[in-house]
C-alpha cells in the first residue's frame, strides 16, 4: 500500500520517495512509490500531473490494494530502490482543490436550503457537475440556484477553517455526515467549519478563502436529477473573461456600451422577426405569381394539369410552398425537384379533387435516387444522393401519370406504365 501524502497536506507539492515497483503495462510506463503526493482519478476529481525524476507523470490510480499507480510520458532512468524526487503540478493541484472543496460548499448549501442531495460529482475540462435530487420548474430553479450561490460564495467570503480528520466508523456515525461514508475501516472527514462534515478522499482547500469566486454556470434536467455546472478560483476567473470577451465584442459590433447591449440585441432580434414576416409575405406573393405562370404552361397529361421541375440549389421549403400553391387548383400534379450540394430533394402533390397516391408515387422515384421519402396521398416528401438520377426520375414520374390511364379527375389510379426519357423541365 502506497503512504497517501496528499491525505495529509493538499499543499504539499515536492517530496522524495523511493521506487517500489516498475513496468509497463499496455505499452504505458508505470512505476509505484513507498509514498506519494499524487493525487490518483477518483471521486470525480481527476488525476495529478507532474514529475518523478526527469519523467514526466500524465496519469495516475488507484490499485485495489492500495499501491498508487504513476504512468510516466516516457521511459524512467531510475530503477526500483532508487530514490527518487518528485513534484506535483501546483496549477493544477490548486485548480481542483479549488474545484473540489468548493463542490463541498456548494452541495452543503443546497441540502441546507432545499434538503437536496448530492448524488454525483465530476470534474471536467472545463467546470464541474454535481447531480442533485431537486425539481423546480425554470424560473424557481433559477431562484434556488441564486439562493444557494449567495450562500455558498458567503462561506468563502468568512475564510473558514477547512480541518482533515482521520476517525473510526464509530467516531463518524457521531459526527453530522452530508453523506455516507463506505469506507469500513477509516474514515477521512473533510470539516468546513460551522458548516459542513463530509467523508472525502479528494484534497481541498485549507481555508474557505482559498476555493474563490463559487459560480453557476448553468442547469439541466439529467437522469430524474438536476445536474448544476459550475465553476470555482481561477476557473470562474476565465469564465468571467471569456463571457467579458463576448459580451464587449457584441458590444462593439452593437456601437454601445457593454450593458446596453442585452437590450440593443432584444431589439434587433424584434425587428428580424419583423422582417422575417415581411419576407414571408413577400415569398408567398412571389410563389403565388409564380404558381399561376406554372400553371398556364403545364403540360396537360389524361386530363391533369402536370407541373415537373428541376431547380437548383433552391431552398425546400420554398419548392414546398410553391407545391402547395399549385396542388390547390383543381386537377393539378405538381412534381418539384430541387437539386443540393450533396442531396437532391423532391415534393410531389395533387389537388384534393384527384385520387392519385403521391406517397406511392414519390417513394419509387426516391428508392431510385438512393434515398427515402414519406407523406400523405396528397402530399409527399423525400430525396437520395444519387443527384445524377434525378432527371431520370423525375421522367419516370411523368411516365407513370402518362400510364395511369386517366380520363376524368377522381377516377385516376397509379399502375406500372413504360419508361420515357424525356427530361423535366429545369428552372
Amino acid at each position: 500500500m502506497t503512504l497517501k501524502l496528499y491525505w495529509d497536506d493538499s499543499h504539499l507539492t515536492r517530496f522524495n520517495a523511493r521506487v517500489t515497483e516498475s513496468s509497463v503495462q499496455n505499452g504505458r510506463y508505470v512505476i509505484v512509490l513507498d509514498q506519494t503526493a499524487f493525487y490518483p482519478a477518483g471521486g470525480g476529481q481527476p488525476a495529478d500531473v507532474g514529475s518523478i525524476g526527469s519523467a514526466r507523470v500524465i496519469d495516475v490510480w488507484e490499485a485495489e490494494d492500495g499501491r498508487i499507480l504513476h504512468c510516466l510520458e516516457q521511459a524512467p532512468s531510475f530503477a526500483v530502490g532508487d530514490e527518487v524526487s518528485c513534484e506535483v503540478d501546483w496549477a493544477r493541484r490548486r485548480e481542483m482543490l479549488q474545484q473540489h472543496t468548493g463542490q463541498h460548499i456548494l452541495s452543503q448549501a443546497f441540502f441546507q436550503l432545499f434538503g437536496a442531495e448530492t448524488r454525483g460529482f465530476r470534474i471536467t475540462g472545463r467546470a464541474a457537475e454535481i447531480d442533485l435530487t431537486l425539481a423546480a420548474n425554470p424560473d424557481e430553479m433559477q431562484r434556488a440556484i441564486e439562493r444557494a450561490e449567495e450562500l455558498a460564495n458567503a462561506v468563502v467570503f468568512d475564510d473558514r477553517e477547512v480541518r482533515i480528520h482521520m476517525v473510526t466508523p464509530e467516531e463518524a456515525s457521531r459526527l453530522p455526515l452530508r453523506k455516507e461514508s463506505f469506507i469500513t475501516d477509516c474514515v477521512r472527514v473533510v470539516e468546513i467549519a460551522d458548516f459542513d462534515f463530509s467523508p472525502c478522499g479528494g484534497t481541498h482547500a485549507q481555508r474557505t478563502g482559498e476555493v474563490g469566486l463559487i459560480a453557476v454556470r448553468g442547469w439541466e434536467r439529467a437522469k430524474r436529477m438536476t445536474r448544476i455546472e459550475f465553476v470555482c478560483g481561477v476557473r470562474a476567473l476565465g469564465d468571467y473573461r471569456a463571457a467579458n470577451r463576448t459580451a464587449e465584442a457584441i458590444a462593439r459590433r452593437l456601437s454601445v456600451a457593454r450593458d446596453e447591449a442585452e437590450q440593443s440585441v432584444a431589439r434587433l432580434v424584434e425587428e428580424n422577426r419583423q422582417l422575417q414576416r415581411r419576407m414571408r409575405a413577400l415569398a408567398e406573393l412571389a410563389v403565388q405569381a409564380e404558381a399561376q405562370e406554372l400553371l398556364a404552361a403545364a403540360e396537360v397529361i389524361n386530363g391533369l394539369r402536370v407541373v415537373w421541375r428541376v431547380f437548383e440549389e433552391r431552398d425546400f421549403d420554398e419548392v414546398k410552398l410553391l407545391a402547395h400553391r399549385l396542388a390547390a387548383s383543381d386537377s393539378t400534379v405538381a412534381l418539384l425537384a430541387t437539386r443540393q450540394r450533396e442531396m437532391a430533394r423532391l415534393v410531389f402533390a395533387r389537388s384534393a379533387d384527384l385520387t392519385l397516391d403521391m406517397n406511392l408515387l414519390l417513394g419509387a422515384a426516391c428508392a431510385h435516387l438512393g434515398g427515402r421519402g414519406g407523406g400523405k396521398p396528397d402530399f409527399a416528401q423525400g430525396g437520395g444522393a444519387h443527384l445524377t438520377e434525378l432527371e431520370r426520375v423525375m421522367a419516370d414520374a411523368v411516365a407513370e401519370l402518362r400510364s395511369a390511364g386517366t380520363k376524368s379527375p377522381g377516377a385516376n389510379t397509379l399502375r406500372q406504365g413504360e419508361i420515357i426519357d424525356q427530361p423535366p423541365p429545369r428552372a
